[in-house]
This record gives structure tokens, sequence and C-alpha cells, in this order.
């Protein structure tokens, strides 16, 4: 076991609690990233943009992990990817626990406080 992404993990879900008053699941925080990323600030989307912004935090997840390539934005500011490798086919539990590794290294700095 890796205490340290363990610890690190709780402590991000303790961050985003306090953050955002309740606790968060998976899907809410890729959602943030997506939302952080697009850097759209507040307003409504449509549906068809919640998954933009969605797919925005995956790419932008995956990116370190040399999955995805961001190519820039367009004219209204939204980012653009290309996958730059196929994502092994995985089981759930394995995804999940992909997505929070990635999740602990994108908010590291705030994890450590700085």
């Amino acid at each position: 076991m890796d205490y340290t992404f363990e610890k690190d993990w709780i402590k991000l879900e303790r961050l985003m609690e306090e953050r955002f008053g309740e606790p968060p699941d998976l899907t809410t925080m890729i959602f943030t990233v997506g939302l952080q990323e697009c850097g759209q600030g507040f307003k409504r989307f449509k549906k068809d943009e919640k998954m933009e912004v969605m797919h925005v935090g995956v790419c932008t997840l995956l990116e370190p992990l040399g999955f995805y390539k961001a190519l820039g934005t367009d004219e209204d500011g939204w980012p653009h990817f290309e996958r730059t490798a196929e994502i092994p086919a995985v089981t759930k539990p394995e995804q999940e626990l992909l997505m929070k590794r990635a999740l602990v290294e994108y908010f590291a700095a705030w994890i450590a406080g700085e």
C-alpha cells in the first residue's frame, strides 16, 4: 500500500470538502479540474457543455501520463487536446485509482499547502 498517496488523497478530499461544503465524489473532482482549466468563470453550463468540461478535466489529468497533448484553446476559450496514446483497458477500480493519483498530482501544491 502506498501510504503517502493515501495520506495525500485523504487530505485532498478534506480540502475539497472544506472548499465546497460537502464531500466530493470523483466525478465532481474531475469536473472541478475541467472548470479550472476552461477558465470560463461562473456560469450555467448546458448539458453538452458540462460533458465538454468533464472531457477537459480528464484530458488535463491524463496529459502528464502521456495519453493526451494540449493543442491550445479555440476562439471561445475552450482547451483542445489530441490523444497521443491508447488508454489501456483497465477495471473500474483501476480506472478510479488512476484518476485519484492524477488528481493528487494535479492538486499537489494545494495539498502541500503552497
